[in-house]
């Protein structure tokens, strides 16, 4: 299924990754150009991804066309202390 055809409410909760299979984790929201993922629960990586590296949507998971370094550009990093 082309990023054009896919129904960006069925994608939140599934898995991220990208073409050299890195892990972004779970996508939790998509924005109008950016879809959102968060990998880790108290050290979280969250990604900011724009929706034109959507590679493809198939089997519940969600593929970019990017590399783990690229995604670099897109990631914010959050640590929750207890």
């Amino acid at each position: 299924m082309s990023s054009n055809n896919i129904e960006w409410n069925n994608v939140i909760k599934k898995e991220a990754r990208g073409i050299d299979d890195a892990d972004f984790g779970e996508v939790q929201e998509v924005v109008v150009e950016h879809i959102v993922t968060q990998k880790g629960i108290l050290d979280k990586d969250k990604y900011y991804i724009p929706k034109n590296l959507v590679d493809r949507f198939e089997d519940g998971v969600v593929y970019f066309s990017i590399t783990n370094e690229e995604a670099k550009h897109y990631k914010e990093h959050e640590t929750n202390l207890i």
